[in-house]
């Protein structure tokens, strides 16, 4: 569920790195929320992240 429908980003993988330098996974999510938005006129249901609501790129209904 976490991507935006609108960008596509998505999750990010990487790996926490200690003090000593010992390495385990990490997932990043981005942040995603469930809007009401306009589209060609009707309002709908999406997962947009909160760049894209930020930026403008969504009219929110």
């Amino acid at each position: 569920m976490a991507k935006c429908d609108i960008c596509g980003k998505g999750v990010h993988f990487g790996n926490n790195v200690s003090h000593s330098h010992r390495r385990s996974n990490h997932i990043w999510k981005s942040n995603v929320k469930s809007v009401k938005c306009l589209v060609n006129g009707a309002s709908k249901k999406m997962h947009v992240c909160t760049s894209c609501l930020k930026s403008g790129k969504v009219e929110r209904a």
